[in-house]
């Protein structure tokens, strides 16, 4: 009854179309949950997630959940998640992610989850890492440490989405650093963010990762442009 009023004055809506969600319902509606493009990069070793970084930088693997749409639900979500205050757009993509990467052979060797981290005067300004509900979902789900100290932004810069794509593949490599001591070497880290578009960051903090000794590196992401 309480929840009933609740929703009566504070209507529930999907974060992809904006429809009002029925009473079990969360955060997608049934519409934009089976419309939502899926990749299933994580079925195939050989996906485009992967491909990205040949011949730039080593990756154990690689994938991303949703195919990211310009004006489609993916974007209408990451949005909301990155700019909007709704982290729980971020454990909603971790629990489903983690469910399909579960069986994953090279997920099971994991043994960090390393979000890409703000820089901390963008911290401040947004109050929160945007990957942070996503990267803590998947460590819960999979028994998988999250750890976001050892990768450290040292280098303020403004917003990624503002920027060409070349300049974007232009992000210098000192921008990222890594803080660990030996307990971290021959360790294998899964690097997380919330969209893959030309790999420029993801490449940075990989090389940034893989100074520390016998390190590997995967990588898994909410999205990937086309």
């Amino acid at each position: 009854m309480f929840q009933s009023l609740i929703n009566l004055f504070f209507p529930r809506v999907c974060c992809g179309c904006n429809s009002f969600l029925l009473t079990d319902e969360m955060i997608l509606c049934t519409v934009c949950r089976h419309e939502i493009p899926l990749t299933n990069f994580h079925n195939n070793p050989k996906n485009e997630a992967i491909s990205k970084f040949y011949g730039r930088v080593p990756i154990e693997f690689a994938a991303a959940l949703f195919h990211f749409q310009k004006k489609g639900i993916v974007q209408e979500m990451i949005h909301k998640l990155k700019y909007k205050g709704h982290e729980e757009i971020g454990k909603m993509i971790g629990l489903w992610y983690a469910e399909e990467l579960k069986n994953v052979a090279q997920i099971k060797q994991i043994d960090f989850i390393i979000p890409v981290p703000l820089h901390p005067r963008k911290l401040k300004q947004r109050g929160y890492n945007q990957v942070t509900t996503f990267g803590k979902s998947l460590s819960e789900s999979l028994d998988i440490p999250y750890n976001d100290s050892v990768l450290v932004r040292k280098v303020y810069s403004k917003t990624q989405t503002k920027k060409s794509l070349l300049k974007r593949s232009e992000l210098n490599t000192e921008v990222f650093d890594v803080v660990f001591d030996e307990t971290m070497n021959g360790k294998h880290f899964l690097l997380i963010d919330d969209i893959i578009t030309t790999g420029a960051t993801l490449e940075v903090c990989s090389r940034a990762l893989l100074k520390i000794p016998d390190a590997k590196v995967s990588i898994v992401c909410m999205a990937m442009t086309q």
